[in-house]
């Protein structure tokens, strides 16, 4: 029940506050400034994506293209291993990162995106897969690894 609650919290007002989206003084502690423009300016430095200015129609915008898709190909094949040649019955024993990349993907809604190169058969079964993971009860999974019921608790306000 605490991995609900705090899940909850997570994924309601303290959204906006951790983005800056919101104007309650009252809550100007939780926020991080510039969070976009610090993690776009990260990952340029580290060579991930390129700085482009993209001309609209009323005004012009800043873009991060990847400079590389070397490195998006990898994440794919990743996602795909991990779900296909990889997979691991038991939640438990899967690779938390490679646990949070998925449910990462799959709230940003591109994981379908990273399945559709592959064969039907193939894409069922990670479908089929993917939705194991999400349709896992959050609170008896932390309560099985009592140290991660914060990543827990992230994938329930992700899932919502």
């Amino acid at each position: 029940m605490q991995c609900v609650f705090v899940a909850a919290f997570l994924y309601g007002d303290v959204q906006l506050h951790i983005a800056g989206e919101t104007w309650n003084p009252l809550k100007l502690g939780y926020q991080l400034r510039n969070v976009r423009e610090r993690l776009a300016k990260s990952l340029v430095e580290k060579g991930v994506c390129t700085t482009e200015k993209q001309n609209f129609v009323v005004f012009d915008m800043t873009t991060h293209p990847l400079s590389d898709s070397s490195v998006k190909q990898r994440l794919i094949r990743k996602v795909q291993d991990s779900v296909l040649s990889r997979w691991v019955n038991d939640p438990q024993r899967f690779d938390r990162r490679t646990l949070a990349l998925l449910y990462l993907a799959q709230a940003a809604d591109v994981l379908e995106n990273a399945f559709a190169p592959l064969s039907d058969e193939d894409y069922e079964m990670a479908m089929k897969r993917v939705r194991l993971l999400l349709e896992l009860n959050a609170d008896q999974e932390s309560a099985r690894d009592g140290n991660a019921d914060l990543m827990w608790a992230v994938f329930v306000a992700l899932s919502k």
